[in-house]
């Protein structure tokens, strides 16, 4: 279906930008250790860069672990079911936990918006960056983990309606 398939590949693209961001993280802590314990001098930055920068990670990384299969369920029961079942309890899951994640993004994106808007700072160390970036990565990130969970529930109301999917259209593809 073309709109898992375009759902999925923001999915993926959002997954490789975070993991990619792993590098810069490992930068910012080796310079960090560097300066600190080689020369003697701390750096402002690196503190607040790496937690923006993991934060970020998390973030832009969840739904395509959603997408994969890599958040946390209990499979003692689901493993027992039969698939059909089992996507019917995974739906009514996806169901109440959308209606949550919708308030969190319009929330985030009012946040950012203000955050961006007064040029708000974080407050937390002597670099003083402005929040807006990280706050405006936390709303993407959360938007979509929404459209994540929408291919899912497609994904398995067609499950659920005896449609195989292809594997294209498999999660764990």
């Amino acid at each position: 279906m073309k709109l898992i398939y375009a759902i999925e590949s923001l999915t993926r693209w959002s997954g490789a930008i975070g993991a990619v961001l792993v590098l810069p993280l490992i930068g910012a802590l080796v310079t960090e250790v560097f300066s600190r314990y080689a020369l003697g001098r701390p750096t402002l930055w690196a503190f607040e860069i790496s937690y923006m920068i993991m934060g970020a990670i998390f973030m832009l990384g969840m739904a395509n672990a959603l997408r994969v299969g890599q958040h946390v369920s209990v499979d003692l029961v689901t493993l027992r079911l039969s698939s059909r079942l089992n996507a019917g309890l995974r739906i009514i899951g996806y169901l109440l936990f959308l209606p949550v994640l919708v308030w969190l993004v319009w929330e985030l994106g009012h946040y950012a918006h203000g955050a961006f808007m007064s040029g708000e700072r974080s407050g937390r160390s002597a670099w003083n960056p402005v929040v807006w970036p990280i706050f405006t990565i936390w709303f993407l990130g959360f938007a979509l983990l929404v459209l994540q969970v929408i291919a899912e529930l497609i994904k398995h109301g067609l499950m659920l309606a005896g449609h195989a999917l292809s594997d294209s259209e498999d999660k764990r593809s």
